[in-house]
């Protein structure tokens, strides 16, 4: 009982910080360079891992945090919950853009604030064209040294399942050439997908070395991330 009160209360919380800090990327930091948009997004991140911390008892810990990015370049990140769509905001370097579903540009606040930084809205049902708008505006906004930030899978998936990894941002990797950073985590076992409850605990993150794609197929790209993404979550705490 205790742990769904707090885990509303943090539900509550994070609307709330949604409201303030989506409004202040669309009002003030609209006049703004863009910089002052990603680092509000940024605080938006760290002050829900705060959040989460005090309200829920839920922390991290990162392995490999010598890893994360400091220039461009295409994170591959393992999805399980709704916890690395916030935490990473705050993890790793402001300069972020996204690829992500079509359908959350249409939400209220929320949307207007992903609209308000270069992100990679894509229609998953587009096929090919989808694929091809990853490449080229990803490709573009590496340029300007944006870190770009994938989930393969394409859609949340329980600990302990597997999804086929899409092609997508593995075909952005061959194509451009910058370095790919592998990030895996267990944040579904404490903060489960489409769940309210938020598990007290520690979730263990891990950040693979950056590799070089270059003379690398895009299938070849896939096939690398996932072995080393589900070798290292089938080692991560599989209880809360």
């Amino acid at each position: 009982m205790l742990i769904t009160l707090r885990s509303m209360l943090y539900f509550v919380a994070m609307i709330l910080s949604i409201g303030i800090f989506g409004l202040a990327i669309v009002t003030i930091g609209m006049l703004m360079p863009l910089s002052v948009r990603d680092r509000i997004a940024a605080a938006w991140g760290s002050t829900n891992l705060w959040l989460m911390r005090v309200i829920c008892g839920l922390k991290y810990r990162i392995q490999g945090a010598e890893n994360l990015p400091k220039h461009a370049a295409i994170v591959m990140c393992k999805h399980q919950s709704t916890w690395e769509t916030i935490s990473l905001k705050a993890i790793i370097r402001p300069q972020q853009s996204w690829i992500l579903k079509q359908e959350l540009m249409r939400l209220p606040i929320f949307g207007w604030a992903l609209a308000a930084i270069p992100n990679i809205p894509i229609d998953r049902s587009a096929g090919r064209k989808a694929v091809k708008q990853i490449v080229e505006r990803g490709t573009e906004l590496l340029k300007r040294d944006r870190t770009i930030i994938v989930f393969p899978e394409g859609t949340r998936t329980a600990p302990g399942e597997r999804r086929k990894y899409g092609i997508g941002g593995s075909l952005l990797a061959e194509k451009s050439g910058y370095p790919v950073v592998p990030i895996a985590h267990n944040a579904g076992v404490f903060w489960r997908r489409r769940g309210l409850k938020k598990y007290p605990g520690t979730i263990d993150m891990v950040v693979g070395e950056a590799f070089d794609p270059k003379g690398m197929k895009a299938s070849e790209i896939t096939r690398k991330v996932e072995a080393w993404i589900e070798t290292e979550v089938d080692r991560l705490p599989s209880k809360p």
